[in-house]
């Protein structure tokens, strides 16, 4: 299960600006539904929906945390960003609430609607 450690809200960041890329295997039509949500921690960790896509012609086998990523301080709000999450975890400092905060072990899950 994800481990997240005193942040919050944690989302790819994705505007116009900075897309977050999204892969795909092989073309075919894929339309994100929604904006992505923010996971927000909860104890213990649960699944939550991040983000939905509408396929046509493909099946979404993985995903791949590539992309900056945002969240923000659990307790204080501080904005953490250039959160980079390939490698399965992340560790910074919250230096209003004088504490490490963390996202590790983190699992994605591809479910079918």
């Amino acid at each position: 299960m994800n481990h997240i450690r005193s942040v919050t809200d944690l989302l790819p960041l994705d505007t116009a600006d900075e897309p977050f890329f999204y892969t795909f295997k092989r073309e075919s039509t894929a339309n994100i539904k929604d904006a992505p949500k923010a996971y927000a921690q909860a104890s213990p960790p649960t699944r939550q929906t991040i983000v939905e896509f509408d396929c046509r012609g493909l099946e979404f086998t993985e995903f791949q945390a590539t992309g900056e990523w945002l969240a923000k301080g659990l307790e204080t709000a501080t904005k953490f960003s250039g959160i980079d999450l390939q490698e399965g975890e992340w560790f910074d400092y919250d230096e209003k609430a004088s504490e490490e905060v963390s996202i590790k072990d983190i699992k994605w899950e591809i479910r079918r609607a």
